[in-house]
């Protein structure tokens, strides 16, 4: 097959990389959709009944724990299908920022594959063991409890939906702000497959591929999928040349169920693996390092760095889970999931960029998790719910070593064994006259236990201590009830209001970089954070079903932020001293309202998005008792942001050519919770586009663009004046790839 003309213009001003060509080509040929739509489809063509293309798609999500339509769940919910995930060059669940309200979500500071997630400006930035996250991560109903290997990459994927808002009821623990879940392709009844490759911009290979089958008689079924993604860095450690923001990472996931003919239950075993071996994140010094014997001037790269650390990072991450399902009767169905995980990540982090040691450190962070939730639903005529127990046993640690001017040498050592027992309940009923009314409750009970050695030595060997700065074995038990109410009402038939009050928890804890030795209250645990939240909104589906439009207005109050920050002190002899703390600041209030739409006027064109605003403010925020809450921010919660994206589709040489613009705008953030000026990213718009041409159901080829403009933004930073630090994180910058896939 040869590419035609419009292709091959497109493909040659992706090797140019010139600036906004792809946007403006996918600009015009959308132009002339008019005078040529594609066919409905193929069935069309051979004379079959067509579906109504010019209707929006029906979307199923489990955010209650049971399959209901998108439009027909109360709850702030945005999900995305296998279709959405490549039109949108979705790559991993850091490129949904843009696509949902009030989200922010990127690779962490360390490393490519660990996550930092806020919702509704509720999440956690800092991924050590000592901390939990503030927004629930979910791989095929199994939770990762650990940021570490988070970020996980799109391949194989059926459905990714972004809970919002608290899910204290059904998910538990560490939800407060919200939950992401990920649902990998099921396992089918017939033979079938696909592979993909794509080529891009600083040397991008892609490869994945899968493949899914069945016995005769269906009752056996597997499926195998894996990927390959590489990537040249962004840009290069100038010591020695070797690449810095690359990716280097191999990942498979393998599925085995048995469902025997006749018989109400199936069980269902899944393994998966990851291994990420991308080199060091690039980072832009901010200023001279006035530590630096050279006083080396910050570069003009945004990714280049010169450190003097081994530029190598390694995060292997993994699980297995089994799966019992058994249909009990018509309206009653159990489900017993029981599952392991693990983790091993070791990060090298050279906070200065600089060949001299002024602030080496080494990360090895290893976690286990061992998890086992039995559910029972019920759908009846005129209710319907979700009853279950959960178990979880969780043991995180590891080990960080700190190289300071080559005359300070410390670690931070340890471990936290979790133990969490829940049991929760959530129930619908149908009313007369269109109304609903829901309810839930979990209890949560969950014991914390700390075990911390913090040492310093005589030299950068960590072989010999001179002092104990924390040395404690601590635990602490809590329990936590939160419930859940909700109203619904079906207005019409295209039409349903909600109001819900909710409440959720994140798991407190202790601080692992506690220095005891010069201040002994750090030690000390800190508390829980909870969230209780008013939420109202509408589901609507218009103009035939060819405009959905989804809203949310909600009230937040907020006990007990918890907040990573460095304590300042005064050492013996008299310098001044710090060490990362961890501390509950306060109280807070978060308003905010949401807009989700999607447009379809034809059966060409498509225009959806989402606009969001938040008010986060802290009511309380207690510095050394003195009530500074008129002082501070919000951490990554921007008071404003959209998406809007253009889609198009036309026949082309014998096929249909789908094409999108789309563009993206938040406002203000500060990443970081000493506020600095510095780091802060101020609003920014990115503008992305891509192309797909579809020859048939099989074999479709794309060219994609991201970041058309090459807009510098940060996404995170240091700012530690101690060790004269100020660095910025930055995003990806413009990239170009295209890509094949094939499926069978």
């Amino acid at each position: 097959m040869t590419l035609t003309p419009i292709a091959a213009a497109v493909a040659g001003a992706a090797l140019r990389r010139t600036p906004l060509t792809l946007a403006l080509l996918a600009a015009m040929t959308s132009l002339a959709a008019g005078a040529d739509p594609a066919p409905a489809s193929a069935a069309a063509e051979e004379g079959q009944p067509a579906a109504d293309t010019q209707k929006l798609e029906a979307v199923t999500v489990t955010a209650r724990r049971r399959e209901e339509s998108l439009k027909d769940v109360p709850v702030a919910v945005t999900a995305f299908g296998a279709g959405a995930l490549e039109s949108l060059n979705i790559k991993n669940l850091g490129d949904l920022q843009s696509q949902v309200p009030n989200l922010t979500i990127y690779a962490a500071r360390g490393s490519n594959s660990t996550i930092t997630t806020f919702i509704r400006g509720v999440g956690q930035a800092d991924p050590l063991w000592g901390v939990d996250p503030g927004v629930g991560i979910y791989l095929d109903d199994v939770y990762v409890a650990r940021p570490q290997g988070a970020l996980l990459d799109v391949f194989d994927t059926q459905r990714i939906e972004i809970l919002r808002g608290p899910q204290g009821t059904l998910y538990g623990k560490n939800t407060i702000g919200g939950a992401v879940k990920y649902v990998s392709r099921p396992l089918g009844t017939r033979a079938e497959g696909s592979a993909s490759l794509a080529f891009g911009s600083y040397g991008q290979m892609d490869a994945k591929g899968s493949v899914g089958g069945a016995s005769s008689d269906g009752q056996f079924r597997a499926r195998l999928a894996l990927a390959t993604l590489n990537r040249d860095g962004y840009g290069k450690n100038l010591t020695d040349g070797s690449d810095v923001s690359n990716q280097k990472t191999k990942a498979g996931r393998l599925s085995l169920g048995f469902h025997p003919n006749g018989q109400p239950f199936n069980l269902q075993f899944s393994t998966d693996k990851t291994y990420d071996e991308s080199n060091m994140r690039g980072f832009q010094r901010l200023d001279v390092n006035k530590f630096d014997p050279a006083k080396t001037p910050p570069g003009d790269s945004r990714y280049d760095i010169a450190s003097g650390m081994p530029n190598s990072n390694r995060t292997e991450t993994g699980g297995s889970a089994l799966t019992l399902n058994w249909n009990v009767d018509p309206q009653w169905s159990a489900k017993f999931i029981a599952a392991h995980r693990s983790n091993d990540t070791s990060t090298g982090i050279d906070f200065d960029g600089l060949p001299s040691k002024i602030a080496d450190v080494l990360a090895i962070y290893q976690d286990t998790q061992d998890s086992a939730e039995a559910q029972l639903a019920f759908d009846g005529a005129s209710s319907s719910g979700v009853m279950g127990v959960y178990v979880f046993n969780g043991d995180a640690g590891g080990k960080v070593s700190n190289n300071f001017f080559n005359l300070s040498f410390g670690t931070t050592n340890g471990k936290v064994h979790t133990r969490g027992k829940a049991v929760y309940a959530d129930w619908s009923w149908r009313l007369a006259q269109g109304f609903s009314v829901s309810a839930g409750l979990r209890y949560t009970k969950e014991s914390k236990r700390a075990v911390v050695l913090n040492q310093a030595f005589s030299d950068a060997t960590f072989s010999k201590p001179i002092a104990t700065l924390a040395d404690f074995d601590k635990t602490r038990e809590v329990s936590n009830t939160s419930p859940k109410v909700s109203l619904d009402y079906k207005l019409s038939s295209s039409t349903s209001l909600y109001a819900s009050a909710s409440r959720g928890f994140k798991s407190g804890g202790f601080n692992i970089r506690a220095n005891t030795a010069a201040v002994p209250i750090s030690s000390k645990p800190f508390e829980d954070e909870v969230l209780d939240s008013i939420e109202g909104g509408a589901k609507m589906l218009l103009d035939g079903g060819r405009l959905e439009l989804n809203t949310a207005v909600f009230h937040n109050k907020y006990k007990n932020v918890q907040l990573s920050v460095f304590t300042s002190y005064t050492q013996a002899n008299g310098t001044p001293g710090f060490f990362g703390d961890f501390t509950n600041a306060g109280r807070a209030t978060v308003d905010g309202v949401e807009l989700e739409f999607a447009w379809r006027p034809s059966s060409s064109w498509t225009l959806s998005g989402n606009v969001s605003a938040l008010h986060a403010r802290y009511d309380e925020y207690l510095d050394k008792g003195v009530n500074v809450a008129d002082q501070k921010k919000f951490t990554n919660a921007p008071k404003f942001q959209a998406a809007f994206n253009l889609e198009n589709r036309m026949a082309l040489g014998g096929g249909t050519l789908r094409s999108r613009v789309g563009v993206s705008y938040r406002t203000k953030v500060y990443p970081t919770t000493d506020l600095s000026e510095a780091i802060a990213q101020d609003a920014y718009a990115l503008l992305n586009a891509g192309l797909i041409w579809e020859r048939d159901e099989r074999l479709s080829f794309s060219l994609q663009g991201s970041n058309l403009t090459n807009k510098a933004y940060r996404t995170d930073g240091y700012n530690i004046a101690a060790l004269g630090v100020l660095t910025g994180f930055y995003g990806a910058p413009r990239t170009f790839s295209l890509g094949v896939n094939y499926k069978f």
